[in-house]
């Protein structure tokens, strides 16, 4: 590679890595103590239950909501939307679907990060029983986790919601491309913010698809706010709660009932709860373990950790 070239590709790369921490809040460096010891915990339970939060995935370059400063409630005006507005608004699902349509490529195209490929490596070496996610980025997915349960459901699946119609939302993405043709230039609708800024006319005109099997509406297969947990969802992961010997939190502040509900069952059963987070959780008086720091400052280095020191 010539000078300029690899000037260029460090450069490029160096504005890549810069994107992706911009939404990660401030935090001060990990204990080298502190890694040790969760190491120690997890050393001492191999089947512990990992749950995880949009704390692992702002190092890919997604933004949490609630973060100080750098989350989408501080960055933007954009709020999530309420699943009973979805449900009963035409309006809102035309704003909804522009703006998914519009941000969807830079989504769907997010990678995982070092803490997405360390908890993979820990299921394949029987380290970790399996990852619950609050995320929807299926990033765990793409990083080779193989047992992922997804509270929340996926961006990637689009359902009815009137049938039980699914289709990939890759494959949807082609449809809202050939109905609106006139968001050709839709790249340019993302902000330097990440936030997606559409004109209303735009949204006024924006065409849905129905349903193809009954003319329903169509929604991506995500537990919007206000809506429920599925209740077989919600025993399965009761029942891994039940047969591991404790849970590593990763990433979450715990401030929606459905990840903390998670704390509370672990606790009912007299189990271990160790927490990786910038800052509080909504479950820090209940930890046995708790460290704040980025989870990518952490878990990397774990079980890397001996090595490391005497090799210095």
């Amino acid at each position: 590679m010539r000078v300029g070239q690899l000037l260029r590709f460090r450069s490029t790369t160096l504005r890549s890595s810069t994107a992706r921490q911009e939404y990660v809040p401030h935090h001060k460096p990990a204990v080298v103590d502190d890694i040790k010891r969760l190491e120690d915990f997890l050393l001492s339970k191999p089947n512990v239950l990992v749950l995880t939060g949009a704390g692992i995935s702002t190092e890919s370059g997604i933004p949490d909501y609630r973060s100080e400063g750098v989350g989408l409630y501080a960055r933007s005006n954009h709020k999530p939307v309420q699943h009973m507005e979805f449900v009963k608004s035409a309006a809102v699902r035309k704003r909804y679907w522009a703006r998914n349509f519009v941000g969807w490529p830079k989504f769907s195209a997010t990678q995982p990060n070092a803490t997405h490929h360390a908890l993979a490596r820990f299921e394949r070496e029987e380290r970790v029983q399996a990852v619950v996610t609050q995320n929807v980025d299926r990033l765990h997915t793409k990083a080779g986790s193989r047992n992922v349960v997804e509270v929340h459901g996926s961006g990637y699946v689009v359902k009815c919601l009137s049938c039980e119609y699914r289709i990939d939302r890759h494959e949807f993405q082609s449809i809202l491309a050939s109905l609106n043709p006139a968001f050709k230039d839709a790249p340019d609708m993302i902000r330097p913010d990440g936030d997606v800024e559409i004109p209303l006319e735009y949204i006024e005109n924006f065409r849905i698809p129905e349903c193809t099997q009954c003319g329903g509406d169509l929604k991506p297969e995500i537990v919007f706010f206000g809506d429920s947990v599925p209740r077989p969802r919600v025993d399965q992961i009761a029942g891994m709660v039940y047969n591991s010997d404790g849970l590593l939190v990763l990433g979450s502040s715990l401030l929606v009932f459905s990840g903390y509900r998670v704390v509370l069952q672990t606790k009912d059963l007299k189990l271990p709860v160790a927490i990786v987070n910038i800052g509080e959780t909504r479950a820090d008086h209940l930890a046995d373990i708790k460290i704040s720091a980025k989870c990518g400052d952490v878990i990397p280095k774990l079980f890397d950790f001996r090595t490391s020191k005497s090799a210095s």
